[in-house]
């Protein structure tokens, strides 16, 4: 029986510090392949997540002056927030700190352990923190550091339990041999398979010098290694230890997309675990290559991240999407540039599809008043785009099937320059001055509408907003999300007698330089409002003593309607009631802030915002990465009470 089900899945991220544009690549990859599966008409699932336990949080939030789950929170919440922006459509978000992904990692163990292939020892060697990895002296680089993240390791000598491995290298070459498309792309397969045949030594499962992890089944004075916890999210994502029904229609993973630094955990120590668990492996593990910008690897250290979320606000969600997806051959390294991004952005999305939808609207509003035509006879310029759409399109879906994003969109890329071409070639414009050819002319507009129509269907997995654009400004009246893979392939669908909608450029092109120009302006503004306050900035005592400071309980809060950054607060002030109108819609949900005790000015002004009344104004503090938090007070204290 065909499987009619796709599963994929991202790395389950580690949250000691905001995502940038690399994660952004895994899941953006991962997302794209499940909507075009479920274009395809697959039940699809795409399960991410947080990895929330392990040494290196522990101290991260210690740091902080948090208990480690408070802290793990906030920055989980910009994981969310950060998905929520690009539109990921994710099934399912895995945060290993959850009661259901504790009891899966601690049956498995107990399984493991039963069978007899985990033991306890005395672990002695090197580790890396940052990492959460362990390593002989033989794998460290020439300065003795990590081999990952070239950071110092520390020797550790503590008791553990161990994994016996080592007994699964023979099965794991065999796999690999039945199995050839298991590693990819494939050149990662060799670097693995040499790897297994230097000799797999047992790994490591647990650790006694903390106490931030799942606790071992068996002697609860140990936790279990983060990595032996993190990979079972795979399993909890579709209901390993809770829905059984689903469990077994999902797994085996379709798919796991990860980055190639931590290949060697998805295709050796995972599949090890799953032998000795007697669980079927998943079908593939996909090493995509880094991106990467001036000074090498993306890291907060060494000041070159990318910040999705400015990319977005800048440009918007399709081109940065776009860009992921084009830009780099998945499997490769690739190179990021903001000048690369808008040269893309100008010439594949504002010239060659903006350009011709715009065109083709304005010319049926034009010579048709608006209508679509029925198409007339056909020349051979007509049934060469059609051929054109038919080849291409379905070397679009062989690409698809492997990852090659990429090359994917430039196969539809290739079918919509080929119908900027058709309007070249067919001079729609001269068509028009001639009555006799009026048939001729309907027959071009018609084509090219159609060409539109199946060129938003198939950019429906890449981009979340333009399809929708490019479907209302064409006048198709059927649901856009109803439309699938089948009417993609089939050409003559456009109703004709329905009226266009001419609109807005859905790509307005973006001046490189005025860009450039921007950000240097509001890069000095920045540092301005930064420098040391002058004597004339500063305030008096008396003046700040007017400022009528209390503390107020949320009492109701709601979304104000057609507005994404405001939220209408009744709060109480002691016996007073209020309402408030806030901007942190964007930060926080409405029934998150019920109950919760803010500061507020009190004797602010009233004013109407948004066509809401508000009477006061809520404190927060933001930073420059536009996180955003409430002021409270540390103790339960009466609302209405005075700040001083």
């Amino acid at each position: 029986m065909t499987k009619d089900t796709f599963y994929v899945t991202t790395p389950i991220y580690y949250p000691n510090d905001k995502l940038h544009i690399g994660h952004t690549y895994t899941t953006t990859a991962a997302d794209t392949i499940a909507k075009f599966k479920e274009l395809q008409g697959y039940e699809t699932e795409l399960v991410t997540g947080s990895d929330e336990h392990g040494q290196k949080l522990q101290k991260a939030a210690e740091e902080h002056d948090m208990e480690p789950l408070e802290y793990i929170n906030g920055i989980v919440k910009t994981f969310k927030d950060l998905w929520s922006t690009l539109e990921v459509d994710y099934t399912g978000f895995i945060r290993t700190t959850s009661q259901e992904h504790k009891e899966d990692v601690q049956q498995i163990f107990k399984k493991v352990y039963d069978k007899g292939d985990i033991y306890k020892d005395k672990y002695e060697g090197y580790y890396c923190t940052p990492c959460e990895a362990y390593w002989k002296e033989r794998e460290l680089d020439e300065e003795g550091n990590c081999p990952d993240c070239n950071r110092p390791v520390e020797w550790m000598e503590e008791e553990s339990y161990f994994f016996k491995m080592s007994k699964y290298e023979d099965q794991l070459l065999e796999f690999l041999d039945e199995n050839p498309d298991f590693i990819q792309p494939a050149k990662r397969r060799n670097e693995m398979i040499n790897f297994i045949k230097d000799g797999l030594e047992d790994l490591c499962v647990s650790r006694t010098s903390f106490d931030w992890g799942i606790p071992v089944p068996i002697d609860e004075d140990h936790v279990i290694y983060v990595w032996f916890d993190a990979l079972i999210s795979y399993l909890t994502g579709i209901g390993f230890g809770s829905d059984e029904k689903k469990y077994n229609n999902y797994w085996p993973a379709d798919i796991h997309i990860v980055g190639k630094d931590i290949l060697r955990f998805h295709t050796i120590i995972w599949p090890a675990i799953l032998m000795a668990a007697d669980i079927e492996l998943p079908d593939q593990v996909f090493g995509h290559g880094f991106l990467t910008v001036e000074g090498g690897k993306m890291s907060k250290s060494k000041g070159n991240v990318v910040d999705p979320i400015k990319l977005v606000e800048d440009f918007g969600v399709d081109a940065v999407r776009y860009y992921l997806m084009r830009e780099v051959a998945f499997g490769t390294d690739g190179s990021y540039s903001t000048e690369a991004f808008i040269r893309r952005l100008n010439s594949d999305l504002a010239n060659d599809l903006g350009n011709l939808l715009n065109r083709t609207v304005a010319m049926v509003e034009q010579y048709f008043d608006g209508v679509i035509p029925e198409p007339g006879p056909e020349t051979d310029y007509d049934l060469d785009l059609k051929e054109t759409a038919n080849e291409e399109l379905t070397a679009m879906a062989e690409d698809m099937e492997n990852l090659q994003f990429s090359t994917a969109l430039e196969h539809l890329w290739t079918f919509i320059r080929r119908t900027n071409k058709y309007i070249d070639q067919t001079t729609p414009w001269i068509l028009a001055k001639d009555e006799d050819r009026k048939d001729e002319l309907g027959t071009v507009l018609y084509n090219l509408l159609e060409a539109l129509r199946i060129i938003a269907i198939a950019l429906k997995p890449f981009l979340p907003e333009a399809p929708a654009k490019i479907w209302q400004q064409i006048g198709i009246k059927s649901d856009l999300d109803q439309q699938s893979w089948s009417e993609v392939e089939e050409w003559g669908l456009l109703e004709a007698g329905v009226e266009v909608n001419s609109g807005d450029p859905i790509f307005p092109r973006v001046d490189i330089e005025e860009y450039f120009a921007k950000q240097d302006e509001m890069k000095e503004d920045k540092e301005e409002e930064t420098a040391e306050m002058t004597e004339e900035d500063k305030i008096t005592f008396d003046d700040f003593s007017k400022l009528d400071l209390r503390v107020a309980e949320v009492l109701e809060a709601e979304k104000i309607e057609d507005s994404n950054k405001l939220l209408k607060l009744q709060v109480a002030l002691g016996e007073e009631e209020r309402q408030l109108v806030a901007g942190i819609a964007k930060h926080y949900k409405a029934d998150e802030l019920v109950g919760k005790k803010v500061l507020i000015v009190a004797n602010l002004e009233p004013a109407t915002i948004f066509g809401t009344e508000s009477n006061g104004m809520v404190l927060a503090a933001s930073n420059d990465e536009g996180e955003l938090t409430l002021t409270t007070v540390d103790q339960d204290i009466e609302s209405g009470s005075k700040i001083e």
